[in-house]
């Protein structure tokens, strides 16, 4: 799909953070934690393979554009990121949603209205973005989320 930018300041607080496995004090490398990160969302992709360098490249093999864009969010929407190299291969493919990136003051109803003209539709954009949100009022500014065709 290729590069895509985010907010490096803004996300989701997984860096620094020790995982359940810490419990034997030993610290996750980054790479480490995006992998338990996506393993937590259970977004199925197999052969993943992460290089953080200057972004995070992701490689691996998923099963539609979806679950490819939902990896691709779970990668940029943490704190730390600014852009994600999407070399995924999709077995089968379907049209691309468009990323929106939250503004202060957006709500899922204000994106919903000017996306497709009804309020009522945040639904739709709720229901495409899990499990990366959970609930349709934790949404933050910075925040890319999918919008469906």
């Amino acid at each position: 799909m290729g590069l895509f930018s985010f907010l490096k300041e803004k996300g989701k607080q997984i860096f620094g953070k020790k995982e359940v496995e810490a419990a034997k004090e030993v610290k996750l490398s980054k790479v480490d934690q995006l992998r338990a990160e996506i393993d937590r969302l259970g977004i199925p992709v197999s052969d993943l393979r992460l290089e953080l360098c200057e972004q995070v490249i992701v490689q691996g093999t998923t099963p539609t554009t979806e679950t490819a864009e939902k990896l691709v969010l779970a990668l940029g929407n943490v704190e730390g990121v600014g852009s994600v190299d999407d070399q995924l291969t999709v077995l089968n493919p379907e049209p691309q949603a468009v990323f929106y990136t939250v503004k202060s003051g957006d709500s899922l109803s204000k994106i919903a209205k000017a996306q497709y003209g009804d309020a009522m539709a945040y639904n739709r954009i709720f229901e495409a973005n899990q499990p990366l949100i959970k609930h349709p009022d934790e949404i933050y500014p910075g925040q890319v989320l999918r919008i469906p065709q």
